[in-house]
Order: structure tokens, then C-alpha cells, then sequence
């Protein structure tokens, strides 16, 4: 046999040998990719047994003393949303109003239940925020439009006989409001949502509206509109002198930095129209209500007056003070005390529904709560409010 022959020999030989790795070695592959397969099935069985088993036991659990029916289906559904995630209830519940609606949003989200939802409005309603004496609104567009009419309609005096002149006609502006996207991240740690005898609703509520509130607050005093509302004092500010629509006019009180004496609160009341000054209302902050009480007239009496009642706001000359914390402290050239009727200079418009996206992953072993709110506010007429600025000029 030449040396051909026998390699050619040899070669039929390996062949089989090489047909059985390569199968061997396909196996392996097969039966590892199965295995994978298997463990991943075997972990979403097991997380699927956990859920029911939390589930079943919240069930189950009696009560403490200090708990609380939670009454309502649509608050029983949101309260386990709320402590495991359970959104069965929420998805199968339908409520005719579209107000207590728990039809999912586009994010994941839900609508919070009316019970909590009051509670917050009731809170950003209690601070110290200009939203206590503006206009609110709810609307369900993505903008408010407010119409203002400020000129005046001519009118003159005619005769039976004589003709009648054409008179002037009453001049129409759109203020349009858009509408922001507000928002609250609270977290609690899985164990305390899952004691029955926690008011997860009533903390939810109360982390929620103190977040809103302070942010708020600060958007309708300085707020550039970028994204949040738009304050009173990014509006451009005049001399009252030669105040013109569109501007916020302002009376200086003579001394740099200075409130100087009582006669700068009596020009700053007076600047404002006589149909505003019925309903107006003062706004500064705790420290410059400091320096303000401070003040007497000419026979030595107090301009400032206490509330007789513990809910009865505080009075300058006769005029009710709103103490909020984000106007500006008394310095020089600052705008720290605005008068006005709020109700009618300044509008907030917000959407009516609350909504809350529950995510127990990204901060383990907390449990991440993001709450969203749409709402804006602008100056809707500019002659009803007026500014007190600590300058000389």
C-alpha cells in the first residue's frame, strides 16, 4: 500500500470520530439553552408565587386597632396599588365619573382616588401660597386663555335730536396660560407599606402636597414660565407714574433698602384703582412683616392689627396680609410687599385629576411613588396689582 492509499485510509477513518463531537457538541448547546429556558420559567413562577403569597397574606392579616376601613372599592383598589402593586382591582374597576376615573394612563400610572386627591387640594389650598386669594380654574386643555377687556368704552351725552358720535370701543387681550407638568417623587420601604395599621393614602397625600405646595409657591412669586408658571415679579416693572398695560406698576418708598414711614403704605394702597382696592390683599414674607408691624401713624398707633379669631388673617390698614415665605427679603431696589386683588390680577389654571406610578425597582428596598399634576398661572390683569419697591426712585 502506497503512502496515498493510507492517508486516504486514514482520513475514512476520523470521519465517524468528527461526526460524533460535532453532535456531542450540538447537544451541549441544545441542552444549555433548554436549561436557561427552564430557570427563567422557574423565576417568573416563583415571583408569581411571591405576589400571591403577599397578596394572600395581606388578606388575610387582621387588622390593628388603630386601622381603618378604607370604605370605598375605588379606595380599597388604589390602597393595595399603593402597598403591593396589585393593579387587578384598579384595571377591572369603572366609575361613571370621569373625575374618579382610574382608567390607565399612557405612563402606567393612576388617577389617585378622590379621597386623597381632596386631601392634597386641601393642603396647597392651607399654605401660605398666593393660590389662597388668585383664581383657580380647571380645565382639561393643555391651555387657558383668559380674555381681558382694559380700556373703557366711550360715552358721551346727545340730544333728541342731535346725532350721535361714534364713541370708542373697548380694546380685547388673550392671555394665555399653558398648562405644566408638576411633579413629587415620595418613597416608603416595602415593610412599612406592608403593615396594615400604616395610612400609606393619608402619608401619600401629605408628602405629595408638601412638595406641590413649596413649588408652587415659589413659581407664582418668581417663576419664569420656562416649564412652571409664570410669577408676578418676572413681569417688567414701571414707576406707577407711567404705568401702561402689560407692565406692573410699582411706588417706591423713598429710602434704599427702607420702608421708610407709614406714608409709603398709604401711597402704595392709593396707586391701586378704586374698584381693586375692595377685595385687596398685602404679600410679603415673615421678615419683611416684621419690619411693617413696626410701623405707626402720626398719633402713634399701630398700622398693623392681629386677627381677632386664630384662622382671621392679620390686618394692615385695614387690609388682609398674606404672609408667603418666597417674596423677596427687604433690600435695595427689591419689590418685597405687592397690594392688590389677587382674584382678579392673577390666575391659576390647573388640570382637576392627580396621577401616581408606583415603582418598587429603581430604588430598592424602597418603594418609589411618582406623582405628576399639571397646572399654570400668569398675571391676568395687570392693573389690579402693584408692588412696593425699597428704593429711592
Amino acid at each position: 500500500m502506497n503512502k496515498t492509499e493510507t492517508k486516504a485510509r486514514a482520513g475514512e477513518d476520523l470521519s465517524p470520530v468528527l461526526a460524533l463531537k460535532r453532535a456531542v457538541t450540538g447537544f451541549i448547546e441544545d441542552f444549555g439553552g433548554f436549561q436557561s429556558a427552564m430557570e427563567a420559567k422557574l423565576k417568573q413562577t416563583e415571583e408569581r408565587l411571591t405576589m400571591l403569597d403577599r397578596k394572600s397574606q395581606l388578606a388575610a392579616r387582621p387588622h390593628l386597632a388603630g386601622s381603618t376601613d378604607q370604605g370605598a372599592p375605588h379606595c380599597k383598589a388604589f390602597n393595595a396599588y399603593l402597598r403591593s402593586g396589585d393593579d387587578d382591582a384598579l384595571r377591572g374597576l369603572e366609575i361613571e365619573s370621569k373625575g374618579l376615573s382610574t382608567v390607565v394612563n399612557s405612563d402606567g400610572g393612576y388617577l389617585v382616588d378622590p379621597q386623597t386627591s381632596e386631601r392634597v387640594q386641601s393642603v396647597l389650598y392651607s399654605t401660605a401660597s398666593i393660590r389662597s386669594i388668585a383664581s383657580v380654574v380647571n380645565v382639561e386643555a393643555t391651555t387657558y386663555d383668559v380674555l381681558v377687556d382694559h380700556a373703557q368704552i366711550g360715552a358721551g351725552w346727545a340730544s333728541e335730536t342731535s346725532a350721535v358720535a361714534e364713541t370708542a370701543s373697548p380694546q380685547l387681550d388673550r392671555i394665555s396660560i399653558p398648562l405644566h407638568e408638576l411633579c413629587a417623587l415620595p418613597k416608603a420601604s416595602q415593610r412599612l407599606l406592608d403593615d396594615s395599621a400604616f395610612d400609606v393614602e393619608g402619608w401619600l397625600a401629605g408628602r405629595i402636597a408638601d412638595k406641590f405646595a413649596r413649588a408652587e409657591a415659589a413659581a407664582f412669586i418668581e417663576g419664569d414660565g420656562i416649564d412652571k408658571p409664570r410669577g408676578i415679579l418676572d413681569h417688567t416693572t414701571v414707576d406707577n407714574g407711567s404705568w401702561s398695560w402689560g407692565n406692573i406698576g410699582y411706588v417706591a418708598t423713598g429710602v434704599d433698602g427702607e420702608i421708610g414711614d407709614a406714608e409709603a403704605i398709604v401711597d402704595l394702597i392709593y396707586a391701586l384703582g378704586a374698584q381693586y382696592r375692595a377685595n385687596a390683599t398685602f404679600v410679603m414674607n415673615s421678615r419683611t412683616a416684621g419690619m411693617v408691624r413696626k410701623l405707626k401713624d402720626a398719633d402713634g398707633r399701630f398700622l398693623w392689627s392681629d386677627g381677632m379669631a386664630q384662622a382671621e388673617p392679620a390686618r394692615l390698614m385695614g387690609y388682609a396680609v398674606v404672609v408667603a415665605e418666597d417674596m423677596p427679603d427687604a433690600e435695595s431696589d427689591s419689590f418685597s410687599i405687592a397690594f392688590g386683588d389677587f382674584n382678579a390680577g392673577y390666575t391659576i389654571a390647573e388640570r382637576p385629576d392627580l396621577r401616581v406610578l408606583r415603582d418598587p425597582f429603581s430604588a430598592k428596598p424602597h418603594v418609589l411613588f411618582y406623582a405628576t399634576k399639571r397646572v399654570g398661572g400668569d398675571v391676568s390683569d395687570f392693573a389690579a396689582i402693584k408692588l412696593l419697591k425699597f428704593g429711592v426712585v
